[in-house]
């Protein structure tokens, strides 16, 4: 039996005196949507990029597909891994096909396969082909986040990771783009990682949550496990605020305040 994909094993990080994660132990499955949820500080984008080997642990270990991540060199292991992030990161001097085709044109891959990559990731993405001959100061901040997207894809990447992606933008566009990405995410047979602050987000879009307080993870279950209830009363808190929200606005749909 395989075993899982990603794998934390009481992984340790300390910034001085302070311990932004502190014994985190997590396995993920080969095609599961995960959200890492928790507040500012409580250890999530850490953990996101020792995962992607940005971060080096101070204790424990961080495997994917069972090699450890600290024995990979960075180009070996982020050819086999999307990273996605809300700044996006686009290069402002380079075209957004040539954007797209950084990691492919990278890896060695022949002209032609790049061209063909992106025409097919901009499909994949719902961006018309000719968005690719534009600059990323011509774009909304939807369409950047979509080439975001696409970039992270371009080398069929098995993993994603996604820290915060859709939180710069307005909510019909945040709502769009994540119904969007979790199509993607099925259709190609992704494994997501996706660190949020957003209830609402990691409710609607995640199979798993693993809820993290001060670099420790206070649930981990599925979202309708979590809205059944639990014992800890930060995670109660955060489950009960999507359901407040909805009550208030039932009352203002009823016209009342």
């Amino acid at each position: 039996m395989a075993g899982p994909i990603i794998e934390l094993r009481d992984v340790v990080k300390r910034y001085g005196a302070l311990a932004a994660v502190a014994g985190l132990t997590l396995s993920l499955e080969t095609g599961t949507f995960t959200a890492l949820l928790g507040g500012s500080g409580s250890g999530k984008t850490t953990a996101l990029k020792m995962i992607n080997g940005l971060v080096r642990p101070d204790a424990g270990e961080v495997l994917i597909e069972g090699r450890a991540v600290t024995s990979q060199s960075g180009w070996e292991l982020r050819r086999r891994i999307g990273y996605v992030f809300q700044e996006v990161g686009l290069f402002p001097h380079m075209t957004v096909a040539e954007n797209i085709g950084v990691g492919p044109k990278l890896a060695g891959w022949a002209r032609a396969d790049i061209a063909a990559r992106v025409a097919e990731l901009l499909r994949l993405v719902a961006l018309p082909a000719e968005v690719g001959a534009r600059l990323p100061a011509e774009l909304s901040g939807g369409q950047r986040q979509r080439v975001g997207v696409a970039r992270a894809l371009a080398a069929r990447p098995r993993i994603m990771l996604m820290d915060e992606p859709f939180g710069a933008l307005d909510p019909v566009t945040r709502d769009a783009l994540g119904r969007d990405y979790r199509a993607l995410h099925e259709q190609l047979g992704l494994t997501t990682l996706m660190v949020t602050h957003d209830v609402w987000e990691a409710l609607l879009l995640a199979d798993r949550i693993v809820v993290m307080d001060h670099g420790q993870v206070l649930a981990d279950a599925a979202p309708a496990t979590l809205l059944a209830g639990h014992p800890d009363p930060r995670v109660q808190a955060l489950m009960e605020t999507p359901r407040r929200q909805a009550e208030r606005v039932r009352v203002l749909a009823a016209g009342g305040r």
